[in-house]
């Protein structure tokens, strides 16, 4: 179930929406920008629905703050704003938010934007991890994410051979710490960090195999995994067929893989 954080110094606001989203999301209350970053910094956020008109930090600074920094900048975020004028709306925009509703609004229009903007990152997320050649950037949102991301893939595809790539090794490298690690990418691709180097993996397996130079123990090995059955069984997991299948299923031009 997808985790929503809901801002707003209004109390009545806050519960209204805890009670109209409650059925269908995890909820995360902040009364201010402030509790919002404590949030922020331990659990794993989906979505976030914030009010523009705050004490100390407002809205639109909170969207920007939160569109800069790396850790969290992947999360889409709906402002709300009783300010109903088009420069408003602009710098909304500008400031990186994903959508923009006045007050008042209908609660049926805010569970409509949340379910699209929560569908179009699934769809994307379940297209990179199900499709043997997409690229691991097609998740990217942003320009900083898409340099996150290229990082991290270039860092997994030179130790592939490597079966012990953890966690650890993961966020050392990307230089954020293991928790902070682990809430990014699972926000960002629906995916743990295992379940991430396991598709690159495969997906390295998935071109070697399309070479055809190589029989499936030895590509196995090549990606790092020390069992071919766990190899075949995971290529089925995420590519839906096995990975004879899949290279009966490519133009033939001769070859060794079996």
């Amino acid at each position: 179930m997808a985790s929503i954080l809901i801002i707003d110094d209004n109390n009545d606001i806050l519960e209204f929406l805890s009670v109209v989203l409650g059925e269908n999301y995890i909820i995360l209350l902040a009364s201010n920008g402030e509790a919002a970053q404590k949030i922020l910094d331990t659990e794993v956020v989906n979505l976030i629905v914030s009010d523009i008109m705050m004490p100390g930090i407002d809205g639109f600074e909170l969207c920007r703050l939160i569109k800069s920094n790396v850790e969290y900048c992947h999360i889409p975020i709906i402002l709300l704003t009783s300010k109903n004028t088009y420069k408003a709306h602009i710098e909304g925009l500008e400031v990186g938010a994903d959508a923009y509703i006045q007050k008042p609004f209908s609660s049926e229009l805010l569970q409509v934007q949340i379910a699209n903007l929560l569908k179009n990152r699934m769809k994307i997320n379940e297209h990179f991890a199900s499709s043997p050649f997409e690229n691991v950037r097609v998740m990217a949102h942003s320009k900083t994410d898409e340099i996150f991301l290229k990082k991290l893939d270039e860092y997994i595809n030179t130790n592939i051979k490597d079966p012990n790539i953890d966690i650890d090794k993961l966020a050392e490298h990307m230089f954020l710490s293991r928790t902070t690690f682990y809430r990014k990418i699972k926000s960002l691709t629906s995916l743990s960090p295992k379940e991430l180097v396991d598709i690159t993996r495969l997906k390295k397996a998935a071109s070697l195999i399309a070479q055809n130079e190589f029989a499936f123990y030895e590509i196995a090995k090549m990606v790092g995994y020390s069992s071919q059955s766990l190899f075949t069984r995971n290529f089925q997991k995420y590519f839906k067929t096995t990975p004879l299948e899949y290279l009966n299923s490519l133009p033939k031009e001769g070859g060794m893989n079996y």
